[in-house]
């Protein structure tokens, strides 16, 4: 029974640790030498202060009108909101789900914002009713080469800088990661939302035109052009990203970007690589409930 069990926990561990969430951010300023990091929480764990909204279960979003497309599966609304300043870097640090490096290494890293409103915080904003536009989009770090994403599967995190010229408020940044290693038919894609509270410090008067928001779910179809797509293929084909375009108030000298020194295909210029923080080899409750399931039988 012994021997049986562990052949079907085999080709579970793979498929499990594909998967994954966002464990941690850094907030960096260009004004100063330290950095702040806040650890998110362990997906299905018993929560503690963050701001970053906890998700459930370490599997993707499948399916463009999927509800937990905004934030990711049974996103919870966090404790905590922090302060950060216009023109400030945050790195985005995920992990796969048994906490090592970033597995996928082929689709597009896109960043969106939305107000919380003037009158609430982000702690007890509802992401559902959310209009968001987009500050940043990467795909292939030059044509017909690797994706930006891919430079994760080092342990860096992906770079995104708040636009230099946003109006100041609460917001929630939602970091989205988009594996297309089996988009070659319909519904294939996986989708890795992340939602971030802040609070924006700064004198900027920048703001999204009406057109330039967008609802989550609502802005993707499962037959868009870089949702539904064959990577492979034709390595060479400009990638068209899903969503709306990135909003004309972000200038390109404020813009988001990943690390690396070379050339972007996106709309954003690359930055330079930052090593991400060791994480310690945590693992999710919904993947070790698993593992006893199994080698109990």
């Amino acid at each position: 029974m012994i021997t049986t069990s562990l052949f079907t926990l085999l080709p579970l561990l793979p498929l499990v640790s594909a998967h994954g969430w966002l464990n941690s951010i850094t907030i960096e300023s260009p004004t100063s030498t330290s950095s702040r990091t806040y650890t998110g929480n362990i997906p299905n764990a018993s929560p503690t202060d963050s701001p970053i909204r906890q998700i459930n279960n370490v599997d993707p979003v499948k399916g463009t009108t999927n509800e937990f497309l905004s934030c990711g599966q049974g996103a919870e609304v966090a404790s905590q909101v922090v302060e950060v300043n216009a023109g400030d870097s945050i790195g985005f640090a995920w992990v796969n789900g048994d906490a090592g490096p970033w597995v996928h290494n082929a689709g597009p890293m896109q960043t969106y914002m939305s107000l919380c409103g003037d009158n609430q915080t982000c702690s007890s904003f509802n992401a559902a009713s959310a209009s968001w536009f987009k500050i940043q989009e990467q795909g292939r770090i030059t044509a017909g080469g690797d994706w930006f994403m891919s430079l994760m599967n080092t342990g860096a995190p992906a770079n995104v800088t708040i636009p230099l010229n946003i109006k100041p408020g609460n917001y929630i940044i939602r970091h989205e990661l988009i594996a297309l290693q089996i988009a070659q038919v319909e519904g294939g894609a996986e989708f890795y939302p992340a939602c971030v509270q802040v609070s924006v410090i700064g004198d900027g008067e920048g703001a999204p035109m009406e057109d330039e928001l967008v609802s989550l779910p609502g802005a993707y179809s499962d037959t868009d052009p870089g949702i539904l797509v064959d990577v492979y293929s034709n390595p060479d084909a400009d990638y068209v990203f899903p969503g709306p375009a990135v909003a004309a108030f972000v200038s390109e000298n404020s813009t988001a970007s990943t690390a690396a020194n070379t050339t972007s295909t996106s709309s954003t210029a690359p930055s330079s690589c930052k090593k991400r923080r060791s994480v310690d080899t945590i693992h999710p409750r919904t993947l070790s409930r698993v593992m006893k399931s199994l080698l109990s039988q």
